[in-house]
């Protein structure tokens, strides 16, 4: 997470409106703004290859996969986020177009920068989302993910690696770890 984009408090109306006129994208925590930061190309790929699946898993279904340009905001901790890729399949999701409340699936592609953010704050204030039943973390570097998993009001995590099979129970989706790593553009780290 960067610093903040600017120092005074920002209502979440505000900054919706504020947002609007800016070039690029900013969280919005509890009043304050913070600009986001681009990304590699090795996130982009794996952010694809696992959003072109869900989309294919999910069609004629009522659920959608939006990728990082689709805010979710989290009410209960007053914050907003772009997350990596999220799945939705609430009704009421469909009528706001930028912003979605009710997401079973979250996925952060885990970069140098935001790997901290993403599984402390940012997982702490995902986890006030009552829709939220997977919280998925992807590695980069190497062939690996860690699934969150909600149940009974707990979260439970599954550290999947090379050769095993990636299941998220929010979507009944189970594949092969590898199909998220396919066609990166360089080798990953052994």
């Amino acid at each position: 997470m960067s610093c903040p984009a600017s120092r005074f408090a920002f209502t979440y109306d505000d900054y919706l409106e504020w947002e609007k006129r800016q070039p690029e994208r900013h969280a919005y925590i509890r009043g304050e703004v913070f600009a986001m930061t681009g990304t590699s190309d090795r996130h982009n790929d794996i952010s694809l290859n696992l959003t072109t699946l869900l989309r294919q898993h999910l069609r004629g279904t009522p659920c959608r996969v939006y990728m990082a340009d689709v805010k979710v905001r989290v009410e209960k901790a007053d914050c907003g986020f772009y997350p990596d890729l999220q799945v939705t399949c609430a009704e009421s999701d469909h009528a706001d177009r930028y912003v979605k409340r009710s997401p079973i699936l979250i996925v952060e592609v885990l970069s140098e920068s935001t790997a901290s953010f993403d599984l402390g704050d940012k997982f702490a204030f995902y986890q006030q989302l009552d829709s939220l039943r997977e919280y998925v973390l992807v590695d980069q570097e190497r062939m690996r993910v860690q699934v969150y998993r909600r149940q009974d009001g707990q979260w439970w995590v599954d550290n999947i690696g090379p050769g095993e099979q990636l299941r998220l129970d929010s979507v009944d989706l189970e594949c092969p770890i590898e199909t998220l790593y396919e066609d990166l553009s360089e080798p990953l780290k052994t």
